[in-house]
Protein backbone atom coordinates (compact mmCIF):
# COMPACT_ATOMS: atom_id res chain seq x y z
CA UNK A 1 0.00 0.00 0.00
CA UNK A 2 1.76 3.17 -1.00
CA UNK A 3 -0.33 5.62 0.79
CA UNK A 4 -0.32 6.31 3.91
CA UNK A 5 -3.72 5.93 4.84
CA UNK A 6 -3.71 5.95 8.95
CA UNK A 7 -1.23 8.38 9.18
CA UNK A 8 -3.75 11.00 6.61
CA UNK A 9 -6.42 10.31 8.28
CA UNK A 10 -5.00 11.61 11.79
CA UNK A 11 -3.99 14.55 10.26
CA UNK A 12 -7.58 15.28 9.05
CA UNK A 13 -8.73 14.28 12.67
CA UNK A 14 -6.72 16.63 13.84
CA UNK A 15 -8.01 19.59 11.79
CA UNK A 16 -11.42 18.74 12.99
CA UNK A 17 -13.21 20.38 16.30
CA UNK A 18 -14.80 18.10 18.52
CA UNK A 19 -18.82 17.21 17.66
CA UNK A 20 -17.74 16.87 13.49
CA UNK A 21 -17.63 13.70 11.90
CA UNK A 22 -15.80 12.66 9.31
CA UNK A 23 -17.07 10.02 6.84
CA UNK A 24 -14.40 8.57 4.97
CA UNK A 25 -14.90 8.29 1.26
CA UNK A 26 -13.56 5.30 0.43
CA UNK A 27 -15.31 4.44 -3.12
CA UNK A 28 -12.96 2.58 -5.98
CA UNK A 29 -10.29 2.26 -3.28
CA UNK A 30 -9.53 -0.93 -2.08
CA UNK A 31 -10.72 -2.47 1.13
CA UNK A 32 -7.13 -2.23 2.63
CA UNK A 33 -7.27 1.15 2.46
CA UNK A 34 -10.41 0.79 4.39
CA UNK A 35 -8.82 -1.77 6.99
CA UNK A 36 -6.03 0.93 7.30
CA UNK A 37 -8.37 3.63 8.23
CA UNK A 38 -10.65 1.10 10.32
CA UNK A 39 -7.08 0.42 12.57
CA UNK A 40 -6.84 3.91 13.62
CA UNK A 41 -10.76 3.80 14.72
CA UNK A 42 -12.28 5.23 11.27
CA UNK A 43 -15.84 3.98 11.60
CA UNK A 44 -17.59 5.83 8.68
CA UNK A 45 -17.20 5.23 5.35
CA UNK A 46 -19.08 6.57 2.14
CA UNK A 47 -19.62 4.92 -1.04
CA UNK A 48 -21.71 5.37 -4.27
CA UNK A 49 -22.38 2.29 -5.91
CA UNK A 50 -24.00 -0.56 -4.90
CA UNK A 51 -22.26 -3.10 -6.65
CA UNK A 52 -19.20 -2.03 -4.78
CA UNK A 53 -20.40 -0.94 -1.19
CA UNK A 54 -22.21 -4.31 -1.27
CA UNK A 55 -19.01 -6.76 -1.95
CA UNK A 56 -17.28 -4.47 0.73
CA UNK A 57 -19.98 -4.55 3.46
CA UNK A 58 -19.61 -8.67 2.94
CA UNK A 59 -15.70 -8.64 3.51
CA UNK A 60 -15.44 -5.95 6.19
CA UNK A 61 -16.26 -5.35 10.16
CA UNK A 62 -19.49 -5.41 11.02
CA UNK A 63 -19.34 -2.19 12.91
CA UNK A 64 -18.78 0.26 10.15
CA UNK A 65 -21.26 2.73 9.32
CA UNK A 66 -21.69 2.88 5.73
CA UNK A 67 -23.07 5.91 4.21
CA UNK A 68 -24.38 6.46 0.27
CA UNK A 69 -22.99 9.65 -1.07
CA UNK A 70 -23.72 10.70 -4.58
CA UNK A 71 -27.17 10.56 -6.35
CA UNK A 72 -28.94 7.56 -5.84
CA UNK A 73 -31.10 5.84 -8.21
CA UNK A 74 -34.88 4.76 -6.76
CA UNK A 75 -34.67 1.42 -8.53
CA UNK A 76 -31.03 0.65 -6.56
CA UNK A 77 -32.75 1.39 -3.37
CA UNK A 78 -34.14 -2.13 -2.48
CA UNK A 79 -30.15 -2.88 -3.05
CA UNK A 80 -28.61 -0.87 -0.09
CA UNK A 81 -31.58 -1.03 2.07
CA UNK A 82 -30.77 -4.02 4.96
CA UNK A 83 -27.46 -2.26 5.77
CA UNK A 84 -26.84 1.26 4.84
CA UNK A 85 -26.33 3.29 7.69
CA UNK A 86 -27.22 6.86 6.03
CA UNK A 87 -28.51 8.02 2.48
CA UNK A 88 -26.64 11.54 2.09
CA UNK A 89 -28.33 13.35 -0.72
CA UNK A 90 -31.95 12.90 -1.17
CA UNK A 91 -32.97 15.15 -3.79
CA UNK A 92 -37.04 14.11 -4.48
CA UNK A 93 -39.81 13.51 -2.61
CA UNK A 94 -40.03 10.31 -5.26
CA UNK A 95 -36.26 8.83 -3.74
CA UNK A 96 -38.03 9.38 -0.37
CA UNK A 97 -40.60 7.20 -0.56
CA UNK A 98 -38.82 4.40 -2.00
CA UNK A 99 -36.00 4.56 0.47
CA UNK A 100 -39.25 4.52 3.05
CA UNK A 101 -40.63 1.44 1.05
CA UNK A 102 -37.96 -0.30 1.12
CA UNK A 103 -36.51 0.43 5.00
CA UNK A 104 -40.12 -0.91 5.38
CA UNK A 105 -39.43 -4.15 3.99
CA UNK A 106 -36.50 -4.95 6.25
CA UNK A 107 -38.03 -3.31 9.19
CA UNK A 108 -35.62 -0.28 9.28
CA UNK A 109 -35.51 2.93 9.61
CA UNK A 110 -32.91 5.00 7.81
CA UNK A 111 -31.55 8.13 8.76
CA UNK A 112 -31.24 10.79 5.40
CA UNK A 113 -29.97 14.06 4.77
CA UNK A 114 -31.74 16.53 2.49
CA UNK A 115 -29.19 17.74 -0.44
CA UNK A 116 -29.17 21.14 -1.13
CA UNK A 117 -28.65 23.02 -4.71
CA UNK A 118 -26.89 26.34 -3.42
CA UNK A 119 -23.69 26.12 -5.35
CA UNK A 120 -23.83 27.96 -8.55
CA UNK A 121 -22.45 25.60 -10.61
CA UNK A 122 -24.97 23.87 -12.62
CA UNK A 123 -25.01 20.54 -10.80
CA UNK A 124 -27.76 18.42 -11.73
CA UNK A 125 -28.82 17.13 -8.23
CA UNK A 126 -30.46 18.85 -4.49
CA UNK A 127 -33.66 20.85 -3.77
CA UNK A 128 -33.30 24.51 -4.60
CA UNK A 129 -34.23 26.02 -1.54
CA UNK A 130 -38.04 26.93 -2.20
CA UNK A 131 -38.64 23.40 -3.41
CA UNK A 132 -36.97 22.09 -0.57
CA UNK A 133 -39.61 24.43 1.76
CA UNK A 134 -42.26 23.42 -0.54
CA UNK A 135 -41.60 19.86 -0.17
CA UNK A 136 -41.90 20.21 3.56
CA UNK A 137 -44.91 22.31 3.86
CA UNK A 138 -46.89 19.76 1.61
CA UNK A 139 -46.32 17.67 4.59
CA UNK A 140 -46.31 14.42 2.58
CA UNK A 141 -42.79 13.24 4.47
CA UNK A 142 -44.64 13.01 8.43
CA UNK A 143 -45.76 9.71 7.13
CA UNK A 144 -43.02 8.25 6.03
CA UNK A 145 -42.25 6.22 9.38
CA UNK A 146 -39.11 4.53 8.41
CA UNK A 147 -37.06 7.02 6.91
CA UNK A 148 -35.58 10.07 9.53
CA UNK A 149 -34.62 13.46 8.27
CA UNK A 150 -31.54 14.32 10.31
CA UNK A 151 -30.08 17.26 7.92
CA UNK A 152 -28.78 19.04 5.16
CA UNK A 153 -26.35 18.27 2.86
CA UNK A 154 -25.01 20.58 0.18
CA UNK A 155 -21.24 20.53 -1.51
CA UNK A 156 -20.14 23.93 -2.18
CA UNK A 157 -18.67 25.38 -5.70
CA UNK A 158 -15.54 23.91 -6.61
CA UNK A 159 -13.85 27.12 -6.96
CA UNK A 160 -10.78 29.17 -5.27
CA UNK A 161 -12.79 31.70 -4.34
CA UNK A 162 -12.84 31.31 -0.39
CA UNK A 163 -15.48 33.74 0.18
CA UNK A 164 -17.74 32.08 -2.17
CA UNK A 165 -17.56 28.73 -0.55
CA UNK A 166 -17.86 30.51 2.58
CA UNK A 167 -20.99 32.35 1.72
CA UNK A 168 -22.70 29.40 -0.01
CA UNK A 169 -21.99 27.05 3.25
CA UNK A 170 -22.76 29.95 5.57
CA UNK A 171 -26.55 30.04 3.52
CA UNK A 172 -26.97 25.95 4.19
CA UNK A 173 -26.59 27.23 7.82
CA UNK A 174 -29.33 29.67 7.83
CA UNK A 175 -31.40 27.46 5.73
CA UNK A 176 -30.72 24.36 8.23
CA UNK A 177 -31.75 26.71 11.23
CA UNK A 178 -34.92 27.70 9.75
CA UNK A 179 -35.86 24.37 9.14
CA UNK A 180 -35.26 23.23 12.56
CA UNK A 181 -37.42 26.31 13.97
CA UNK A 182 -39.83 26.46 11.65
CA UNK A 183 -40.72 21.74 10.82
CA UNK A 184 -38.33 20.03 13.17
CA UNK A 185 -37.68 21.50 16.68
CA UNK A 186 -39.14 18.73 18.46
CA UNK A 187 -36.73 16.22 16.90
CA UNK A 188 -33.24 16.40 18.47
CA UNK A 189 -32.20 13.77 15.30
CA UNK A 190 -31.98 16.51 13.05
CA UNK A 191 -28.84 18.57 13.60
CA UNK A 192 -26.55 17.21 10.91
CA UNK A 193 -25.10 19.53 8.77
CA UNK A 194 -22.89 18.23 5.99
CA UNK A 195 -20.50 20.10 4.02
CA UNK A 196 -16.82 20.00 3.22
CA UNK A 197 -14.85 17.91 1.15
CA UNK A 198 -10.72 17.19 0.79
CA UNK A 199 -10.25 20.70 -0.74
CA UNK A 200 -12.52 22.79 1.52
CA UNK A 201 -13.34 21.33 5.00
CA UNK A 202 -10.92 23.47 6.94
CA UNK A 203 -13.40 26.39 5.87
CA UNK A 204 -16.61 23.93 6.37
CA UNK A 205 -15.82 23.40 10.46
CA UNK A 206 -15.45 27.31 10.21
CA UNK A 207 -19.08 27.33 8.77
CA UNK A 208 -21.20 24.98 11.05
CA UNK A 209 -20.97 21.98 9.31
CA UNK A 210 -20.84 18.70 11.45
CA UNK A 211 -19.86 16.35 8.90
CA UNK A 212 -17.45 16.13 6.29
CA UNK A 213 -16.65 14.07 3.43
CA UNK A 214 -13.27 13.52 2.88
CA UNK A 215 -11.23 11.12 0.21
CA UNK A 216 -8.63 11.97 -1.38
CA UNK A 217 -6.69 13.90 1.19
CA UNK A 218 -7.09 10.12 3.52
CA UNK A 219 -7.03 7.28 0.59
CA UNK A 220 -4.75 9.67 -2.35
CA UNK A 221 -6.14 10.02 -5.70
CA UNK A 222 -9.10 6.85 -6.70
CA UNK A 223 -7.52 3.82 -7.98
CA UNK A 224 -10.03 3.10 -10.73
Amino acid sequence: MDVDVAGNLKKVLADLPEGVKLVAISKFHPKEYIEAAYSVGQRIFGESHEQEIKEKVEQLPKDIEWHFIGHLQTNKVKYIAPYISMIEAVDSMKLMKEINKQAAKNNRVIDILLELHIAEEETKYGFSLDACREMLKAGEWRDLHNVRICGVMMMASNVPDEAQIRKEMTSAWDFFNELKRDYFADAPWFKERSWGMSHDYKIAVQCHSTMVRVGTAIFGPRVY
